[in-house]
């Protein structure tokens, strides 16, 4: 066995035992109640996210400060968070209902609150995989503070460099800075940072918002600032989980409320017997695909229906969404807007009231004119909420003390996920999930297969797929580890095997559903982590995921209506 070989074998296993050492020690400290991230309760967090270096953190291991990894963080995380020194982890505890402003992070659907000067409270309703998410971005966070202030602190007094000085002069100025007062401010700053000026400005506007133009100058300081406090006052911030949320969490609160509420609404319009195709996917797919043919016409400069869904996908074209949505709601869409806090809403489609006349798809009139069948869209999970709430969805209904089991005659999952062979935007049909970090596989006979989508005009691929523990922590030693295994992976996202336990259970365990389920999976790229400079850090997919996603879409649909 070659020497190199032997490396690059240890240094995934190393990163391995790192992932399973962090997942172990957030569960210890999510128990305990609360911890200090820098102190030594911290410490294995640190240590083990610093051991392994993850891809989306760049430079985290190094002294230079990580820009694309800084921005990817503070994108999933409530804006004010770097000036807070308490953070709570909490429940939905009724903060909606009070006077605290409900902030949402740009790229992840959680409800935050901006208790005082020194306190930010996050609600998790998602569950576990939530907190693993935001401990992980807080590590990140807190790591590259302190980076920031080891490089301003000249002595343990507290004095600082002049470019600090020079920062917080800019930072705390109460009026709007000129364009030549910016520029010196970030000279100032890339120093610290150790970055070039040219790196500053190429990232500066990503990070500003209407509110807050100099937002990137704001985030360094404050970090830096807090980092200092713990420094020379040892002030440090700490995480606390509140107790309401240590008794809830992985006890399906949500997730209940949330089933309940769907099979409610089936029950009211008179549907609940009928034959039911859930498919776990985004808001607009499955609609626009069904209805955007009749709302819209296609003689407007678009050449075929893909041209279509690009326009609709375009955030200017908000009139033309609506045009979609109110066509659907009109021809048996039912929409429901998710008040449980799983933060997962749903549509409803009623197949008996589609005018066949405007549909854009292969489809049985027999199929719909006899069976009628029912497509439920719900919107996707965030990791092992996506076990919680397909569990809860699949059980039976109970009217009046009776069990009334649905009729669920396909379970169809669609979603975004790394691909290890290929680019963005290709497609990967998995063949079996595996749990990351143990031998829990799987597998099942996927509807979808890659001659259904093939020839179209994007790459395929076939092979089973890591549902991982969370995307932010994978590195190349891992990723290369998984694609040369005999696993033949060709992929990972965080809620395949999740779903499939569920679907499992459902079918073959509690016989809730019925045993013959269809189930089908498809994903298509956002990133391959194995190229650098294509991981999720370095953007979003702009229109080169509507291809794929409407192919997706269009073959399941075609799938289920015939």
């Amino acid at each position: 066995m070659s020497h190199k070989k032997h490396h690059a074998r240890t240094r995934a296993q190393e990163s391995s035992n790192a992932i399973e050492r962090m997942y172990i020690t957030m569960r210890h400290l999510f128990n305990r109640g609360f911890y200090k991230p820098m102190g030594i309760s911290g410490e294995t967090l640190r240590e083990s996210l610093l051991l392994l270096r993850p891809e989306i953190y760049g430079s985290i291991g190094e002294e230079k400060a990580e820009l694309e990894g800084l921005l990817y963080v503070i994108d999933r995380l409530p804006q004010g968070i770097e000036e807070c020194t308490f953070i709570n982890l909490t429940s939905d505890e009724g903060y909606a209902n009070s006077h605290f402003k409900t902030i949402i992070p740009e790229k992840r659907r959680r409800n935050c609150y901006r208790i005082d000067d020194e306190q930010m409270n996050i609600e998790i309703t998602r569950g576990r995989s939530e907190i693993y998410d935001i401990l992980t971005h807080l590590t990140f966070l807190f790591i590259e503070s302190h980076k920031i202030s080891s490089r301003v602190l000249i002595d343990e007094q507290g004095t600082t460099t002049r470019d600090w000085i020079k920062l917080e002069k800019a930072v705390l100025s109460k009026k709007k800075l000129s364009q030549e007062e910016r520029e010196v401010a970030i000279t100032h700053t890339a120093n610290i940072l150790g970055r070039t000026f040219n790196e500053l400005i190429l990232v500066y506007d990503k990070f500003a918002t209407k509110t807050q133009p100099e937002r990137l100058l704001h985030i360094v300081y404050w970090l830096g600032k807090l980092a200092i406090e713990e420094s020379i006052n040892n002030n440090k911030r700490t995480i606390t989980f509140s107790p309401v949320l240590r008794e809830r969490i992985g006890h399906h609160i949500h997730g209940e409320v949330w089933a309940d509420t769907i099979k409610e609404t089936l029950n009211k319009h008179g549907i609940i017997d009928r034959p039911i195709h859930v498919i776990s996917a985004n808001m607009h797919s499955v609609m626009n695909t069904i209805f955007a043919s009749g709302a819209i016409k296609t003689k407007t400069g678009h050449k075929t229906i893909f041209d279509v869904y690009e326009t609709l996908s375009k955030s200017e074209n908000e009139a033309l969404r609506n045009k979609v949505s109110k066509e659907a709601l009109s021809n048996g869409m039912v929409y429901i807007k998710d008040t449980s806090g799983a933060n997962i809403d749903v549509q409803i489609f009623d197949s008996s009231k589609f005018d066949m006349t405007k549909l854009d798809l292969k489809v049985s009139k027999i199929e719909l004119e006899e069976k009628k069948p029912v497509i439920l869209v719900m919107d996707y999970a965030f990791g092992e909420q996506a076990y919680e709430t397909m569990d809860e969805l699949l059980k039976p209904y109970k009217i009046k003390n009776k069990k009334v089991l649905l009729n669920v005659e396909s379970v169809s999952i669609m979603g975004k996920a790394g691909i290890l062979e290929g680019g963005k935007g290709d497609i990967m049909i998995p063949s079996a999930h595996i749990f990351e970090g143990t031998a829990d596989n799987y597998p099942f006979e996927n509807e979808l297969k890659k001659e259904d989508l093939e020839g179209k005009g994007v790459a395929v691929y076939e092979g089973s797929m890591i549902t991982v523990l969370g995307t932010s922590l994978q590195n190349k030693d891992i990723l290369k580890f998984f694609y040369n295994s005999t696993w033949q992976v060709i992929g990972l996202e965080m809620e395949g095997a999740h779903y499939q336990k569920a679907i499992q259970a459902a079918s073959k365990v509690r016989g809730s559903i019925q045993k013959d389920v269809k189930v089908r999976y498809a994903y298509y790229a956002s990133d391959n982590p194995l190229e650098t400079g294509a991981t999720l850090a370095s953007g979003g997919l702009g229109t080169s995921g509507v291809k794929p996603t409407y192919l997706i879409t269009r073959t399941i649909l075609e799938q289920i209506l015939n």
